[in-house]
């Protein structure tokens, strides 16, 4: 049997609720210095949450954390709600740093989290993405097909487009919050349109809300990488924060808004999006809560 100096120790979140068992459960490893890229995609996938986080060392690397996030069945460069409970776990749990700004060194670049605190607790995180990028329009008739819609059930106002913050997304404006909740993929166009397009997950939205409070209500769907629905996408939801505000779909081209996703999940998720569009780029920021759930040691 293979023995290691240390066994890495590991800590579960829940991200974008204030409650346990709502928003999206995180696997955070530390100590892991030893695993092999193959050992943290075995890991990723016993786990099987949407993502699983590693910590490649105790150490700041040039002013950050090295992160590496994986799927169930792939590493990405990265992904939202990971980078939040992986901050919260750096800051709040690890007391590497009493900073209020954590910064991770991901694949895709160094991204800041900001951390808000309410009577010295943290109430709040917030992460910076990256600058957006936008890429095809496509059909609307297609997207229909392949979430099991009507034609009509697309909003017609705004285009199905690829958007990026630093995750690749399909933004699909619907026309309703019931339209929303009746999608059933097709996997079989869901995968012809994913094994060759740029942005592999799909983010639908409507503009009804789930609940008081929200402006806008969220499904993701990203079974390319091993998540048929995901239950709260921060970085799916920068990419729709940088798509509302170059559409200007709240009459500004500045935005501060409420989104719920994971409904239909049973995991009620709450995230926060802003943009600021003041430098003639759009800055995307997104933010939630981070809520302990576990931790132990592996192996």
């Amino acid at each position: 049997m293979e023995t290691r100096m240390h066994k890495p120790k590991f800590f579960i979140t829940d991200v974008f609720t204030s409650r346990k068992y709502g928003g999206n459960p995180l696997a955070t490893f530390i100590d892991c210095e030893s695993l092999s890229s193959q050992e943290m995609q075995r890991i990723a996938r016993e786990i099987n949450f949407s993502e699983t986080t590693f910590i490649t060392s105790r150490q700041p690397q040039d002013g950050g954390y090295d992160v590496r996030i994986f799927t169930p069945r792939a590493e990405v460069e990265f992904a939202g709600h990971p980078t939040l409970g992986t901050a919260y776990v750096i800051r709040e749990k690890l007391r590497l740093t009493t900073a209020s700004e954590v910064v991770l060194n991901l694949r895709a670049g160094k991204i800041p989290v900001t951390f808000y605190e309410v009577s010295g607790q943290a109430s709040r995180l917030w992460m910076r993405q990256m600058p957006p990028r936008f890429g095809k329009r496509l059909e609307a008739g297609t997207l229909a097909r392949l979430l099991g819609l009507a034609a009509s059930d697309i909003a017609p106002d705004f285009p199905v487009e690829e958007v990026s913050t630093g995750f690749p997304t399909l933004v699909v404006p619907l026309a309703s919050l019931a339209a929303l909740r009746r999608i059933k993929i097709n996997r079989d166009e869901y995968f012809a349109l994913a094994n060759d397009a740029w942005a592999k997950i799909i983010l639908a939205f409507s503009r009804e809300a789930y609940e008081a409070g929200q402006h806008l209500s969220v499904r993701v769907f990203a079974d390319f990488y091993g998540i048929p629905e995901d239950a709260a996408t921060g970085s799916s939801n920068g990419a729709l924060a940088a798509y509302l505000a170059r559409h200007e779909l709240f009459g500004a081209p500045n935005i501060d808004v409420t989104v719920g996703q994971g409904y239909e999940m049973g995991r009620p998720s709450d995230l926060a999006l802003r943009t600021n569009n003041t430098k003639g780029e759009i800055e995307v920021s997104v933010g939630g809560s981070v809520v302990e759930v576990a931790e132990g040691v592996w192996g």
